[in-house]
């Protein structure tokens, strides 16, 4: 029998990586067989405590069993992981005292981190819990009382409810990652990464994503804080982005491990919710009822009316020309809107739009004179039309239909501005129908 070991929560906004420590541990327990992929798995990323990306990670170990694979490179030894087990797993106290250290010298000060072991998987429905919702840990440690599982925590040990919500997923739709990390003397120093080798790479291999925006030049899987990961490749097929992330050229890596995701899938996005409360992603449909609005910082809002009453919707500035799409919605239009409900101000920032109608709009022009074939002036307001050399008068203005900028779609903000777990539209064979050209500034 295997054994389920999920770690959380013991980074923090000025380094170290949870992802590092799950690295340290498969060292630990290299005289243990690795079953599947390590999992690094999203939870809602609007929780107000996440550091960044809220994500907990997933090891299942025992005695491998048939065909194995290639998953990585720790320490100067590749690093296989087997399909299936067999037999007994590993004894989960003996495991549990071997990995606690490892938690100890790797917490960041002021994080809680959690640490736990089961024989048994908790059910599914606290996957969707975790990434849809905010539970309790009271919650987490009943369900982890019917599992028998072995609990660790420091601080206020809220990294417990990550890592069982964590090893409660059920890969369906799932995405790789292959994370590289840097030496430990380089850590905290600028990378070294060429960049022209990271478009190659993109244009090369398809099944990735997340990793280039060509429109700014610019590298996505790339992290600017000082953490030991030197980058993050995201595809869709796991043979393609090793050999992907092959194709880079980079300082010499310390280590790299392909893990199985949940990243760009969308399962945080709650659909036909019968409320909307705060902290949490949905879908939402609605109708325009106003006109951007723009207010310094570069961010812009509009309102839209939905079914759970008027909802102002948010494209804030590091989304750049996305909110581009905001400046050219008018009353009438009818759109699709995914993103999180922040909870004051109660706002749905965007993370992307599907416009499902364009509302017609005009161009008011004064009349002709039928005698001169000038354009006539107004005779001042309600009064209709004047020429004032013929004398001719017209209550009637001209109307003609206005040319709309943008089209029906779906529009998404660049790489660099989309959370783990949005789904991208190269993800959906979708394609951003309307390119803008340039961002705005306020």
């Amino acid at each position: 029998m295997s054994v389920y070991i999920a770690v959380d929560d013991t980074d923090s906004h000025d380094g170290n990586c949870t992802t590092y420590l799950l690295t340290e541990m498969m060292r630990e327990l290299s005289d243990i067989d690795v079953i599947g992929n390590p999992r690094l798995v999203r939870l809602n990323p609007a929780v107000p405590w996440k550091t960044r990306g809220n994500g907990s990670l997933v090891l299942k170990v025992g005695r491998g069993t048939g065909e194995r694979k290639l998953i990585g490179r720790i320490g100067g030894k590749d690093v296989f992981c087997f399909l299936s087990s067999v037999g007994e797993g590993p004894d989960m106290r003996e495991t549990m005292e071997r990995l606690i250290p490892l938690i100890e010298k790797y917490r960041s000060e002021g994080s809680d981190p959690g640490l736990v072991i089961s024989a048994e998987r908790p059910p599914a429905s606290l996957y969707w819990e975790g990434v849809r919702e905010i539970i309790t840990k009271e919650h987490v440690m009943d369900v982890l009382d019917r599992t028998g599982a072995l609990t660790f925590g420091m601080g206020c040990g809220r990294g417990i409810i990550g890592a069982a919500c964590g090893m409660a997923w059920e890969p369906g739709d799932s995405t790789y990652e292959v994370l590289a990390y840097r030496t430990k003397e380089r850590w905290g120093s600028e990378r070294e990464v060429d960049a022209d080798s990271i478009r190659e790479m993109d244009t090369m291999f398809p099944g990735t994503f997340n990793s280039w925006e060509e429109r700014h030049k610019k590298v996505t899987m790339v992290p600017s804080t000082p953490c030991p990961v030197l980058f993050g490749l995201r595809g869709d097929d796991e043979s393609e982005t090793i050999h992907a992330a092959a194709h880079l050229r980079t300082e010499p890596a310390d280590r790299w491990v392909t893990f199985l995701t949940n990243q760009g899938t969308d399962d945080h996005v709650i659909r036909n919710a019968p409320e909307m409360i705060g902290n949490r992603s949905y879908e939402v449909n609605g109708t325009v009822r106003s006109y951007a609005k723009r207010i310094l910082g570069g961010h812009s809002f509009i309102d839209m009316d939905t079914a759970y009453g008027t909802i102002t919707c948010a494209a804030y500035e590091p989304s750049k020309e996305f909110r581009m799409l905001f400046d050219n919605l008018v009353p009438g239009d009818r759109m699709n809107v995914i993103g999180e409900l922040r909870e004051s101000p109660r706002t749905l920032n965007a993370e992307k739009v599907n416009v499902i109608s364009l509302a017609d709009t005009y161009n008011e022009y004064a009349p002709i004179c039928g005698k001169c074939g000038k354009r006539m002036k107004s005779a001042g307001k309600g009064q209709g039309y004047r020429c004032r050399e013929c004398r001719t008068v017209s209550a009637e203005k001209i109307m003609t239909k206005a040319t709309r900028w943008i089209v029906t779609g779906w529009y998404e903000p660049p790489a660099s501005a989309r959370r783990h777990l949005s789904k991208p539209l190269k993800r959906m064979n979708e394609t951003q129908c309307v390119e803008f050209v340039n961002s705005r500034r306020v």
